[in-house]
């Protein structure tokens, strides 16, 4: 099949690339047979036969592998992966007999060479058996350590994998790229005290000496190495059958069983829904859940065994917020697309990881706006538009399907344009074709390739079905403008009469013009006007357009719902009727409609192409707001610009534009009730608001607060809280040292996972300087508070005025900890360093960042593209600065005097 010219470089082996001219050198100082990162295709697995025995005592395991080959051409090599493990023996087992094999290591590569007196023979099946040992990981990738405490203060280990995206070579020796496919038939030796749990139905358990315990797995379908998965514990579990005969289990440690059954409602359902929405039986006989007391992300799709956070999982009818539910239903749904996305149907090489991950996330929506139609998440899918557009917005950003080669790269695909831009141009694709296009589509490309890997275009020829009746283009010239290149395009609308001229560029937050060009998407566009409701769809080829309307209009409103991942300008007078619009009935566009306007508006004062006043009088229409997810982007634009404020010294000013943000909010924040009651959204909201209103100290908020906490300490914390106010009522509690030491307290003991994250965010918002230095030491040291919730401390601190030094001065200390355990190029360590840096806008920060990051080499971090993206931002806040910060002050101060009784 004909691959786009990008891509063809993918799928011929890597060069030679060692990082020098010298030919590779194995441990023991000989020549290294193979120099390539890639492994060749000479030989490919079909069969791996696993016994694993882990001692969670030594926190040691013993393995072996036997690996069932099939030999593509004639060599007398075999290279494989393997991590950090001691090889003992190495036999091949051929059809004249068995022998040993030479063992070569190049750690560099993570690779094995096993070397052969005679030719391994094309069309022989041939088998290798390596018997091996390692440590428990002490990160949270491969085969890895876990613990947590009881109720008494017990605690007890248990051990957990998790393998995407290159981490499978640490727990035994494997073919570790997705491309190599086979089935496994794994076996784990474990004392009676614990369970055993992998991919598949336990067949057998057999009783070994010494009063050990063998299970036996069945056989899995063929897969790749990264969804392996096994966990020895001593877990409990609850379960239930689906419609179609699938077994869902759903398992925790025991003191938290009674807080699995809406994951395990939930579980059957989508799973269920799956199942005849793709129309494809779901090919295992169970499907569990596992809730691990030690994760680094949210979860992950191992078939047959989802892994997950226990926040991600566990649910307290009577303690869990409104937005817990929402969060956990959508992970559970994002694993369970990923069964179908993913497992079935693989992609190629992480290059087009997006096809994994864009999909799983757009199928979270498309599966809960049928499954859960009470959690209204179309509420929420626009929010992560805006996410992927904050880094796309940068030169430092990269195509949807990139070239990628070393597992740093690798990890770095595990952001937000693999999954949330994918899922946002997947969507705008949906809108183009019609959703029954795109399903018949989607269903035809699931059943063509099930079982195999696949690159970009597979999916793209799959979703051509003529649809497009009157015209030539196919899916696939469309949608390469979007995924082979970075960036989106900005399209600038000038309405002249009956005639609206159209133009498009990239949209990049730099002062660097060259950087914008060259670049040319073909954009599907939807408008509305003031003469029609009708949605109106043209699609933009070039560079610019001309269309015309029957008659002159009002107004016009280009991406209707923003369901395209494009912005919009609207030239000349085209934003003032806008504003008019909004300012007369904003109820006359949708709120999706309402959010797209503010993000675009804002977002178009950072590259100078509006006004701040402009931005500033679109947003005074947000005082009659009341849907979630405009009010929510008004906070996302305006929230902002005090934040970098608070990290320079002009308090007159940001106290101002505090004002007028909890001014323009007033009439809801009023509103609200202290008590969970309304839909998800209106919940959610409400939580939101009142965090808000008490942070920047409201007084209704504060005073209604502190006697809630008050209150609530005097009953010793037995005293049932509305859950949508427990934030709020927290963080004001935290501000003093008595209020923080009992939150504390009470944190320690929760066995609740959603009350505690509650607690831990509370915290970290004090203004008590010690506490949020001592927070970070134990997130850090990992006893009392996980270290996996360190990136979330660390994070949050740093958006505390009292405490952003402390975050930065915590993260430099700690690097070469921290990229040691969360791994580098990991969503983590970059979730760190942006989230800490993101809000300094000063030439002097930005030396020191850059001071700090230009010391580290290439193996603490120094290529990670989060540092770009670091560098980038802090000098689009410097720009935004200088060139704003005279007109905020104008436009309050004229604001203030139009309407001098308001308290700003």
């Amino acid at each position: 099949m004909l691959v786009a010219p990008l891509l063809l470089l993918l799928f011929v082996p890597f060069p030679a690339s060692t990082g020098n001219q010298d030919p590779p050198k194995a441990t023991n100082g000989e020549l290294f047979p193979w120099d390539r990162m890639r492994l060749p295709k000479t030989v490919s697995p079909i069969h791996y036969d696993l016994t694993i025995h882990p001692n969670l005592t030594t926190f040691h395991f013993t393995g072996v592998a036997r690996i069932e080959l099939d030999v593509h051409e004639d060599t007398n090599m075999v290279v494989l992966h393997a991590k950090q493990m001691q090889i003992s023996s190495v036999l091949l087992l051929a059809p004249d007999g068995v022998r040993p094999l030479k063992v070569l290591e190049y750690p560099h590569f993570h690779q094995l060479a096993l070397l052969s007196d005679s030719v391994l023979t094309k069309g022989q099946m041939y088998e290798v058996k390596l018997e091996f040992a390692a440590n428990f990981s002490d990160s949270y990738h491969g085969f890895y350590k876990s613990s947590y405490r009881t109720r008494t203060g017990e605690v007890r280990f248990l051990a957990s994998t998790q393998f995407e995206a290159t981490f499978a070579r640490g727990a035994f020796p494997c073919f570790d790229e997705p491309a190599f496919k086979a089935k496994f038939t794994i076996r784990i030796i474990r004392e009676p005290r614990h369970i055993a749990i992998s991919n598949m139905p336990k067949v057998k358990t057999v009783e070994l000496l010494g009063g050990l315990l063998e299970d036996h797995f069945d056989t899995t379908v063929k897969m790749s190495t990264y969804l392996v998965a096994y966990i020895v514990s001593d877990f409990l579990s609850v379960s239930k059958m689906t419609q179609h005969g699938v077994k869902i289990s759903v398992y925790a440690v025991p003191e938290k069983i009674d807080q699995t059954a809406y994951a395990l409602d939930a579980a059957v359902k989508l799973l269920d829904f799956y199942d005849d929405y793709f129309d494809i039986p779901y090919p295992l006989p169970k499907q569990d859940l596992a809730a691990i007391p030690d994760f680094q992300s949210g979860a992950m799709e191992n078939w047959g065994l989802t892994t997950y956070r226990e926040t991600a999982l566990l649910f307290d009818p009577d303690r869990s917020s409104a937005s817990d539910k929402l969060a956990i239903t959508k992970v559970i749904a994002h694993e369970l697309a990923h069964q179908w996305f993913g497992n079935l149907v693989t992609m190629e090489w992480w290059n087009d990881l997006w096809l994994n991950e864009g999909f799983a996330k757009f199928m979270e929506y498309i599966s809960l706006d049928i499954t859960y139609p009470e959690l209204h998440v179309d509420d929420f899918f626009l929010g992560k538009c805006f996410e992927a557009m904050e880094v796309d917005s940068l030169s430092s950003s990269h195509p949807v399907s990139t070239p990628v080669e070393n597992p740093m790269e690798i990890q770095e695909m595990f952001d937000d344009v693999s999954y949330d831009k994918g899922a946002c141009i997947l969507n705008m694709l949906r809108d183009f074709m019609t959703p029954e296009s795109f399903e018949i589509g989607i269903i035809k490309y699931l059943k063509q390739y099930s079982y195999q890997n696949t690159v970009n275009g597979h999916l793209w020829d799959s979703l051509t079905n003529k649809w497009y009746s009157d015209d030539e283009l196919d899916v696939r010239t469309i949608m390469d403008t979007w995924t082979l290149q970075e960036g989106f395009p900005l399209v600038t609308v000038e309405v002249r009469g009956r005639e609206i001229r159209l133009s498009q560029e990239r949209y990049l937050k730099t002062d660097n013009a060259s950087l914008t060009e060259g670049f040319l998407w073909q954009i599907p566009l939807t408008y509305m006007t003031s003469a029609s409701e009708t949605v109106h769809r043209f699609l933009l080829k070039g560079k610019t357009d001309v269309l015309y309307l029957p008659e002159e209009v009002e107004w016009v409103k280009f991406n209707v719902n923003m369901s395209g991942y494009y912005m919009v300008h609207y030239e000349g007078e085209g934003w003032n009727s806008i504003i008019r619009l909004l300012q007369n009935d904003h109820t006359v566009l949708t709120s999706n409609d309402r959010a797209s306007l503010i993000h675009n508006v804002f977002q178009l004062v950072s590259i100078g192409k509006v006004r701040l006043d402009t931005a500033l009088e679109l947003s005074l229409y947000l005082s009659r707001e009341t849907e979630i997810m405009a009010v929510t982007q008004g906070f996302g634009e305006l929230v902002p610009l005090y934040k970098l404020m608070e990290k320079r010294d002009m308090a007159a000013l940001e106290n101002q534009m505090k004002g007028y943000i909890v001014d323009l909010f007033r009439g809801l924040i009023d509103q609200q009730e202290w008590a969970d009651s309304g839909s998800v959204s209106e919940r959610v909201l409400r939580s939101y608001l009142l965090l808000f209103a008490c942070v920047r100290n409201y007084p209704p908020c504060v005073t209604k607060a502190t006697q809630l906490f008050n209150e609530w300490k005097d009953s010793d914390g037995n005293m049932s809280l509305p859950v949508d106010i427990t934030m709020a009522v927290f963080v004001v509690g935290a501000r003093t040292p008595e209020g923080w030491d009992f939150l504390f307290e009470k944190y320690s003991h929760s066995m609740q996972m959603s009350v505690k994250s509650r607690m831990k965010i509370a915290m970290t918002v004090s203004p008590l300087k010690d506490k949020l230095k001592w927070m970070m030491e134990q997130s850090l040291h990992g006893e009392v508070m996980k270290t996996q919730d360190l990136p979330d401390v660390v994070v949050s601190i740093s958006k505390n005025p009292i405490g952003y030094k402390l975050a930065w001065d915590f993260l430099r200390a700690n690097w070469r900890t921290l990229i040691k355990k969360f791994d580098l190029g990991s969503n983590t360590v970059s979730y760190m360093v942006t989230g800490v840096t993101s809000q300094y806008s000063t030439r002097e920060m930005l030396d020191e960042i850059r001071s700090f990051f230009g010391s580290l080499t290439e193996e603490t971090g120094s290529k990670m593209r989060c540092i770009q993206q670091t560098y980038e931002t802090i000098e689009d806040n410097i720009r935004w600065m200088e060139t704003n910060l005279p007109l905020l002050q104008a436009w309050l101060d004229k604001r203030r005097q139009r309407m001098p009784h308001e308290d700003l």
